[in-house]
């Protein structure tokens, strides 16, 4: 099971999702119904709401780009060290999502603005995963992986 531990860091994001934790629990419990692999595991990871500031800071820092992206991963594993823990142990913190509200193009429909956070923070979910894509193969993985994920919520 997937669990996320929602933190919001600008207080702009309430005026779309009213209760971003409610709306992140909801859409899990669709995930872990339908996905079953990790269905006798507890997997945790951390998403901070933030906005241009924040994840500007944050990619300098990590990152040694000086500018705004609209969602970064910070994996504790890569690929092969989370596949042997996963192999292991019940419990993994699989890392941290941010995702930036102001990259978030539509906010004048809140059903788009919905379909498009759900993409940030699901790409943000596979990147703890392992996976990634700096190889046209792999972004051909990551894809199909996300839209799987994605399919999970409708």
């Amino acid at each position: 099971m997937i669990k996320i531990n929602v933190i919001t860091n600008n207080i702009s994001w309430q005026k779309y999702i009213k209760k971003p934790d409610n709306f992140i629990e909801k859409n899990l419990k669709n995930i872990n119904k339908k996905n079953r692999d990790y269905k006798k595991k507890n997997i945790f990871c951390t998403l901070l709401l933030s906005g241009n500031k924040e994840i500007k800071k944050l990619n300098k820092k990590f990152r040694k780009k000086d500018k705004t992206t609209d969602v970064l991963s910070f994996p504790f594993y890569n690929k092969k060290e989370l596949k042997n823990k996963l192999k292991r142990e019940k419990e993994i913190y699989l890392g941290d999502i941010i995702v930036n509200l102001n990259k978030i193009k539509d906010k004048h429909n809140l059903a788009s603005f919905k379909k498009e956070f759900n993409i940030l923070w699901i790409h943000g979910l596979v990147h703890l995963f392992g996976y990634d894509h700096k190889k046209v193969r792999d972004f051909v993985t990551m894809q199909k992986i996300e839209k799987n994920f994605l399919s999970y919520l409708n």
